[in-house]
């Protein structure tokens, strides 16, 4: 309690570093409010039985849930620039709750695609957090405190199809979205206590704010090669995972327990990327981002010619968030980095067009899954992958 009190009375000042608990708070706030984003993912297969649609029509709903995600970082992000952050992200919480009970309830298909959309937009919390460890982290510790941010993130993103896939097996596909609920007020409780107030970086109106992220995008032509070569990299990653339930299903026949139980492989990637962000100085972002879309490129040819083996598949898994690591670290890093004091707005850009190459990546491995079974889907993952390292 007394904690608390000490993190709501701090007045966080650019570059005079992070409270430690404010930073732990942060990166696991990040994983569990997006994981809301990917819990979906190991319950399609579920989705399509109980309902009555088709894989395609499931495969949609981590589409929209992530469409919602970009029209969120779109639209609410650069906010964080104007009004009270802390406001923001526990307004955003507990609507991703409220979606979270709508699609536990949801009778029909289309319930769950409204729901999605919004659940995905109230769920960029850690889209927030990001331009707080870069503005108010002491010079030194910015590159390293974004990257736990980036950690945690990455780990939720990956646990939650491990939570899912149990979850899905054990209660049941809306259990999941109940209980993913009852994880937005806890995050939202701890966030009333330990978040403090900060300082705004604009002044004016919201339609002037939007103005200047479109003056950003034009007028700094970096922050859009840091983001393209990012999105095609996030893309790929989401393309294994948009199909891996159908996968493991047709060509195991095992159920979203299993896929799941490949998230850890995933979150062992993730552990191994995640001191990463003290290298980005020293190595630079172009020889970061190659050495990324390469790594991925292996981890998709590895799937490609061992994926009917559970060996196979957690290698592939696990080198292919190494890669994204590596991409997402550096160019993101270097984006807020180049425009600190619009840190939210540049972050909006690139976060933007991150999720519409996720949300890319999804929609054509649902497409190569339904033309070429696996072997479309390892071939959309590897074009993916090949575009982030032309785009460097």
């Amino acid at each position: 309690m007394r904690q608390g009190r000490l993190c709501r009375m701090i007045r966080l000042k650019e570059d005079g570093g992070i409270p430690r608990a404010m930073m732990i708070m942060m990166a696991a706030m990040a994983g569990l409010t997006v994981a809301n984003l990917y819990y979906n993912q190991p319950l399609l297969e579920k989705i399509c039985r109980d309902l009555g649609v088709s894989e395609v029509s499931a495969n949609l709903i981590t589409v929209i849930t992530q469409t919602g995600y970009a029209l969120g970082l779109c639209f609410l992000i650069p906010s964080g620039d104007l009004y009270s952050r802390r406001r923001l992200i526990i307004v955003s919480m507990a609507m991703a709750a409220l979606m979270a009970v709508v699609i536990g309830f949801a009778a029909d298909i289309y319930t769950i695609w409204a729901a999605s959309v919004f659940l995905g937009a109230f769920s960029v919390v850690p889209q927030f957090f990001l331009p707080i460890a870069t503005q108010f982290s002491r010079p030194g510790n910015k590159a390293r405190n974004m990257g736990y941010v980036l950690s945690g993130l990455l780990v939720g993103i990956l646990g939650a199809r491990v939570v899912g896939g149990l979850v899905g097996e054990w209660l049941g596909w809306r259990s999941m979205f109940l209980i993913a609920a009852g994880i937005m007020l806890l995050c939202l409780i701890i966030t009333l206590r330990m978040m403090p107030d900060m300082k705004r970086n604009f002044h004016g109106s919201y339609a002037s704010l939007m103005k200047t992220v479109f003056q950003i995008f034009i007028a700094h032509p970096g922050i859009r090669v840091n983001s393209v070569r990012a999105a095609f990299g996030f893309g790929s990653l989401l393309t294994v995972w948009a199909c891996l339930a159908f996968h493991l299903a047709k060509d195991f026949g095992v159920g979203s327990d299993m896929v799941g139980m490949l998230g850890l492989c995933g979150i062992a990637g993730a552990m191994v990327a995640s001191g990463l962000g003290r290298y980005v100085p020293r190595f630079g972002v172009y020889r970061f981002s190659v050495a990324g879309g390469s790594i991925m490129i292996a981890g998709w040819l590895v799937a490609l010619f061992l994926g009917n083996s559970y060996v196979g598949m957690a290698a592939s898994i696990i080198l292919l968030d190494i890669g994204l690591q590596c991409l997402q670290l550096s160019n993101q890093s270097a984006s807020i980095a180049e425009i600190p004091s619009a840190s939210n707005r540049v972050n909006t850009i690139f976060m933007t067009i991150y999720f519409v190459g996720g949300s890319l990546g999804t929609f054509l491995a649902g497409w190569g899954w339904k033309t070429a079974g696996w072997q479309g889907v390892c071939a959309v993952g590897i074009v993916m992958a090949g575009m982030s390292c032309l785009s460097a």
